[in-house]
């Protein structure tokens, strides 16, 4: 019997979407049950959001003070002993994900699966090799627990159910924690733009923007059509961005609707982070730059020119 065991990504009380993405690739495995796991120091709230997603048969919550902060050290040990049972652990290929799914799967003796793209069967997965450049089929062994992170710019976020699913309290007994990890802050960006990993367009500078002054036109852009804003590795290199924009194989893999990557030349590391994009367009002053290689639209110019002229196109 197939059972799937989802790890919710979270931050404070709201449900990261990469959770839901995670969920879709469970339902592509076909189990018989995909429950959801929350563990927090108050889990009611991103448990009630979690038993909304489509084709979760139930939410499970671990409450634990020691939950406040998600230190994969702490929480690894848990998501382990709650494994027992289950035919498969996924976690959302993120910043989180590739923090707690190694621990995970060492607790459990097992090879993890990363960035799963595609399920060809219950053991049977597709992920990126080379920075993007091939994709392998792996193959896990059926004898043992599948922990998997998922790649969530290659699957859609399931929608949400008709009605919700219901929520249970899991208690976790019998673990030891670590002490030797300890939290010390958090430190994160704060923007009233959209979420650069889930937002439906995105505006990219690259090192083409010239300096962190100029940058303030991808802002105005960016704003201008309701995106979200991000950089190549050349611009955060620079100095122009901090690195928390950054798109590409070292930095955040996005799959916008639209994303319009401006003075950006198109490295390969970058190019990884965006081959999953609805529709690519470059502005750049080199028309044989590789961007345009992968791009549906491509305006070669000055970018000081052609994005006033774009602005005014807008009305």
């Amino acid at each position: 019997m197939s059972k799937i065991l989802v790890i919710a990504e979270h931050l404070g009380d709201k449900l990261n979407s990469s959770t839901a993405r995670a969920v879709s690739a469970a339902a592509a495995v076909k189990p018989d049950t995909i429950d959801v796991l929350v563990l927090s120091d108050a889990p009611d709230a991103i448990a009630a959001e979690a038993a909304k997603i489509d084709g979760v048969s139930r939410v499970l919550t671990v409450a634990r003070p020691e939950n406040v902060h998600a230190l994969a050290a702490v929480l690894a040990p848990q998501i382990a002993k709650a494994a027992a049972g289950y035919s498969h652990v996924f976690v959302p290929s993120t910043t989180f994900g590739k923090d707690v799914a190694p621990r995970v799967a060492a607790l459990l003796g097992v090879a993890q699966v990363s960035d799963v793209m595609s399920v060809e069967a219950a053991h049977s997965f597709k992920r990126p090799i080379y920075a993007g450049n091939a994709i392998i089929t792996v193959e896990a062994d059926a004898n043992h627990t599948v922990v998997a992170t998922i790649r969530s710019a290659s699957w859609a976020a399931a929608g949400n159910a008709a009605s919700s699913a219901p929520i249970e309290a899991l208690a976790i007994d019998n673990v030891t924690l670590p002490t030797h990890t300890r939290f010390v802050e958090l430190k994160q960006g704060s923007s009233d733009r959209p979420d650069l990993q889930s937002a439906g367009k995105v505006v990219s500078g690259g090192r083409g923007v010239g300096s962190k002054e100029n940058f303030e036109i991808i802002y105005k852009f960016a704003d201008r059509i309701g995106a979200a804003v991000g950089a190549s590795r050349a611009a955060v290199d620079a100095g122009y961005v901090p690195s928390e924009m950054q798109v590409g194989q070292t930095g955040k893999i996005i799959a916008p609707e639209l994303y319009m990557a401006i003075g950006i030349s198109g490295a390969i590391q970058h190019l990884t982070g965006i081959k999953d994009a609805g529709t690519i367009v470059a502005i750049n002053k080199d028309g044989e730059a590789p961007i345009f290689e992968i791009a549906d639209i491509g305006l070669v110019g000055d970018l000081f020119k052609l994005i006033p002229e774009l602005e005014q196109a807008l009305g």
